[in-house]
């Protein structure tokens, strides 16, 4: 009987996320991924194929566990803002490697495709005759104090990452969140 690899994947899969949210595609290393997850570099293309290949899954398997852990509310769009807020202030690495599945070019996955349509689907069942602005406006939203330059985040009076200022801006997103809801209802 072969041995169990579903160990092996599961560590093939967490080097791998942390060598794509650092280096990207393009700059990620199969012999890094390959030391980091104690595997050999033949274990990583017999189990996911070439580096293409495994940065789409880890890109996948990113959006399953964003959506798991954040669940979709239409009904309560800023409160649905306020809870990835805090699932990308935990897991950096979510944000990092969809910025570099946009900059790399990866391919549409059938299942970022999907969740898209399910939250879009959502929102126009809800009533929101702009369901597909009102989402990429949401997430653009979330996404603005992580991706603010640090010279922009210096004009604060607290421009790190305190849990004061955090709670600040979640405070202001939330009501960003609300005010682009209200004004799209």
């Amino acid at each position: 009987m072969p041995p169990d690899a579903s160990d092996t994947k599961r560590r093939i899969l967490a080097a791998a996320r942390d060598e794509f949210s650092m280096y990207g595609l393009a700059g990620a290393r199969i012999d890094r991924i390959a030391e980091k997850a104690d595997a050999n570099k033949r274990s990583i293309y017999v189990h996911f194929g070439p580096k293409e290949t495994l940065f789409a899954v880890v890109i996948e398997q990113t959006l399953t566990d964003l959506e798991a852990n954040v669940p979709f509310d239409a009904g309560d769009l800023p409160g649905y803002a306020g809870r990835m807020f805090d699932y990308l202030i935990v897991h950096q690495h979510v944000g990092r490697i969809q910025i570099w599945a946009q900059l790399e070019n990866a391919p549409t996955t059938v299942a970022e495709t999907a969740s898209y349509g399910r939250k879009v689907a959502a929102l126009t069942a809800a009533g929101d005759a702009d369901a597909i602005d009102t989402l990429a406006l949401t997430i653009a939203a979330v996404g603005s104090w992580l991706l603010a330059s640090p010279a922009l985040r210096a004009q604060a009076a607290d421009p790190e990452f305190s849990q004061r200022r955090l709670a600040q801006v979640r405070r202001n997103l939330v009501a960003a969140v609300e005010r682009i809801r209200t004004r799209r209802a």
